[in-house]
């Protein structure tokens, strides 16, 4: 039995180490030195991902018949970004220490919301966190987008290649200017959100399913933003997933379809296992939103470094559709049938990241708590569904092969097949005590020990993960025990 009150309260430090040691998250490329805040997923980083899309997709496109999926291009033609105010609008403010030469987000290191245009002579300078130096360079706009380019060219090669040459003649010069257009014509970017082809490609499912308002369109899917300070783990990263809904709505309406999403996330976050008491709502400030929006409200969570951004929920007005009917010169128009009317639906967009998602679960989830021997035990107590593994099956002894035997039928049967399958671990290595743990630290809800008496009886030992209760059961009715604690599957 516990000991002592079981501590909720995990430090990065904690659980950067049990996502490695246990196979969720692997630093990018380590055996190179690794990439700034890159990250892999391992098994059961990947299957808990997996979990939270599927969850998310069930719940908001599955079950729902106003939604409909969609898997849009990470690389998209240019004009779209154009369009959408992304080329021009997509930046942070960013600023450079003059002393060591380190560059930040200007708001991350103390600046006020300040212009380029200059600041004020009193303005007491932050100190750089890198070198402790207070001399740094005007802010200035640094736009987020990963640009890259299409086609048979490498711009980087022919630039070099054109510097080597001397630049002395108005040919040479002719010769730069068509270089130079050759490069901005086959300029591309990695797309930096998901919703833009939602909206690019919004008529074509109207065209297909002639669905009525309101009604949305879901995608998950990785974006890209070259951030000027990732970190945080996976909080803040170059590469990330996104499960966005653009939900179409007559503008009239769009203040009850805000607070019907508000509510849908609140259910969300519940489902997921997060804890509710670290979640905050933020409506966010006129000067801090989007350029798209008109109102936004941030979902803000309580991770160990501080109260952060975790989801978003915003209304883009019908900026996206005017947008790209203007720039496209295509009829983007809506077409009520009752009322005879043409119209661009605004828009609400409920955003969520995946990998903020998954840390937010395994700190929620995080426990530790002390036995009658002093020991720490560490586990995750996630909801059942959304653990990696839903169970594990033991030989109570690794060297009698009687045991493993029939522990390695039992899995099979516990595992199930088809649509009736769930995951199962099987663990023969180490002592019973040291199985239990692991288990507990990856999260599994239930473990199942196979003994002497199953030989007997076919009955097998089932503990829970948190209670750390035994029960003895029938082990032809334990693939029905795991399923029944499965509640969303």
């Amino acid at each position: 039995m516990p000991k002592q009150q079981k501590n909720t309260d995990a430090s990065m430090d904690k659980i950067v180490s049990l996502a490695k040691r246990r196979g969720f998250v692997y630093p990018g490329s380590e055996m190179y030195g690794g990439l700034a805040n890159s990250w892999d997923y391992g098994p059961l980083g990947t299957a808990l991902k997996n979990n939270i899309k599927k969850e998310w997709w069930r719940m908001f496109v599955e079950e729902r018949d106003d939604v409909y999926g969609l898997d849009g291009a990470i690389i998209m033609n240019r004009k779209v970004w154009q369009a959408s105010g992304h080329e021009q609008t997509f930046s942070d403010p960013m600023v450079e220490c003059k002393k060591c030469g380190n560059r930040f987000r200007s708001d991350e290191v103390g600046f006020p919301n300040i212009k380029e245009e200059g600041m004020s002579e009193v303005f007491n300078y932050p100190k750089c966190p890198e070198c402790g130096g207070k001399s740094w360079t005007v802010p200035k706009q640094f736009n987020l987008m990963f640009q890259t380019f299409l086609g048979a060219i490498d711009p980087i090669d022919r630039i070099f290649g054109e510097w080597e040459m001397p630049s002395t003649s108005y040919a040479d010069h002719e010769k730069k200017k068509l270089l130079r257009a050759e490069i901005e014509d086959s300029k591309i970017y990695l797309r930096p959100e998901t919703a833009q082809a939602i909206f690019v490609d919004y008529k074509h499912i109207l065209d297909s399913f002639s669905p009525k308002l309101p009604f949305g369109i879901a995608q998950i899917g990785k974006a890209f933003r070259n951030e000027i300070t990732p970190g945080n783990f996976i909080f803040r990263t170059r590469e990330f997933e996104q499960m966005e809904i653009e939900y179409f709505v007559r503008e009239k309406e769009w203040e009850k379809a805000f607070t019907e999403w508000q509510k849908e996330m609140h259910r969300w976050v519940k489902h997921i296992g997060l804890d509710m008491k670290k979640i905050h709502e933020l409506e966010v400030p006129d000067d801090e939103r989007a350029h798209y929006s008109k109102r936004t409200i941030d979902f803000e969570f309580d991770f160990p470094f501080g109260r952060k951004e975790l989801y978003g929920l915003a209304y883009r007005t019908d900026f996206d559709l005017e947008s790209h009917e203007k720039a496209s010169k295509q009829d983007l128009k809506y077409f009520d049938e009752e009322t005879k009317e043409k119209f661009l639906p605004h828009v609400i967009e409920p955003s969520l990241g995946v990998d903020r998602t998954l840390l937010a679960i395994l700190c929620s989830a995080y426990r530790e708590e002390e036995d009658e021997k002093g020991e720490i035990r560490t586990y995750l107590s996630l909801e059942p569904y959304m653990a990696p593994y839903k169970a594990a099956v033991f030989p109570l002894l690794a060297n009698k092969s009687d045991l493993v035997k029939k522990a390695q039928e039992i899995r099979k049967e516990t595992q199930g097949k088809g649509t009736d399958f769930v995951p199962v671990a099987f663990d023969a290595g180490g002592n019973i005590g040291k199985r239990y743990r692991k288990q507990d630290e990856i999260g599994t809800p239930y473990c199942i020990t196979v003994d002497f008496q199953t030989l007997e009886d076919d009955t097998v030992t089932v503990r829970n993960r948190d209670t750390m209760k035994q029960e003895r059961i029938a082990s032809k009715l334990v693939h029905n025990f795991i399923r029944k604690s499965l509640k969303s599957l």
